[in-house]
């Protein structure tokens, strides 16, 4: 089907957001592994730290050889300076891709509205046809006012055709009760609410129109596109990168190809970190690792490939031990 069509039109086309550490990431994937073989999806994943990771963990599982296409814009809010860098990094993805379906991840803490506005721009209107609008949540987070009061959470729900109380297996029917009420006060459609263990959701949950509309030319500024994806890495053998926004600090790092780092150690390192939220891929003496972690859990999965270890980290407050502490995991002479 992909392979025939030689005109993008009206391709299919879902956001899926969520606050930081919501499972926007496992989601996408465990979707990708429903991809009809004969389709080419592409993905268009934005980050709010200035090193990508999301695109090395995607790429790492899944390869255009297999009609799974990847774009990330890091660094802030993509839909910045006018959606700009969105657009020129959608209309490269889909060139490349022309694709039967295109996945749309905002940052955690970017506004989807914005997103969906540039979705929604005349010179789209016959390209894509916006589907459902996916919203992950955990409903452990609406104990927390951190959440409850910060507009980007609000505004993740609110735009949502459907929410996904993802993590199901971490809290009960109280909980579930709890997002069920807090959804039918704080969304203007009638969204439905489905629970998920490790974002395994339905393919079939995709398809069908949004019912979510924006008005013309909404447009906050909250951050911009970053430099540091394409910049060479010094002889020092890496480069750091930070950023801040909605009350939250990133600082990530990008290593030279050749740098090779011990799993043991890094894993210790990765596993004592007290942070909201922590994604990279390393090339390790143990092969190809990528890390994900939460304030509930670490994950290690091997991937296939990568071409440089990257990692990136989300808190309230950054420490200024942790580069020391990474560098010691380097293997000697690597």
């Amino acid at each position: 089907m992909g392979a025939e069509k030689t005109k993008i039109s009206a391709v299919p086309t879902n956001i899926i957001t969520g606050f930081l550490g919501a499972g926007k990431t496992s989601t996408i994937l465990h979707l990708l592994k429903s991809k009809p073989a004969n389709e080419r999806w592409a993905v268009l994943v934005n980050e709010f730290g200035e090193i990508g990771i999301d695109g090395s963990l995607f790429q790492g599982t899944h390869r255009e050889e297999d009609g799974v296409f990847i774009r990330e814009v890091p660094g802030g809010c993509m839909c910045c300076a006018a959606g700009l860098p969105m657009q020129i990094a959608l209309n490269q993805l889909l060139t490349r891709a022309n694709p039967d379906r295109l996945l749309i991840e905002p940052t955690g803490l970017g506004h989807p509205i914005e997103v969906l506005e540039t979705l929604s721009a005349e010179h789209y209107k016959d390209v894509l046809s916006i589907q459902k609008i996916l919203t992950l949540v955990d409903a452990r987070k609406l104990a927390d006012e951190r959440y409850t009061s910060h507009q980007t959470f609000n505004q993740q729900i609110a735009i949502a055709d459907i929410v996904v109380g993802n993590k199901q297996d971490l809290y009960g029917d109280k909980d579930k009760a709890a997002l069920r009420d807090y959804v039918k006060s704080h969304s203007p459609n009638a969204t439905e609410v489905l629970f998920a263990e490790q974002g395994q959701i339905d393919f079939s949950i995709l398809s069908g129109p949004t019912a979510t509309r924006v008005s013309p030319h909404y447009h906050e500024s909250h951050g911009s596109p970053s430099a540091q994806e394409e910049a060479e890495i010094p002889q020092a053998g890496f480069l750091k990168a930070v950023n801040q926004g909605e009350s939250y600090q990133s600082i990530g790092w990008r290593f030279a190809p050749d740098i090779v780092f011990d799993q043991k150690k890094l894993f210790n390192f990765l596993s004592g970190l007290t942070v909201e939220r922590m994604k990279a891929v390393f090339i390790t003496d143990e092969g190809v690792l990528g890390y994900n972690l939460t304030p509930d859990t670490l994950t290690e999965v091997e991937l296939d490939d990568c071409a440089e270890s990257r990692i990136e980290i989300i808190a309230q407050q950054l420490e200024d031990e942790w580069e020391a502490q990474l560098m010691q995991c380097q293997l000697p002479n690597s």
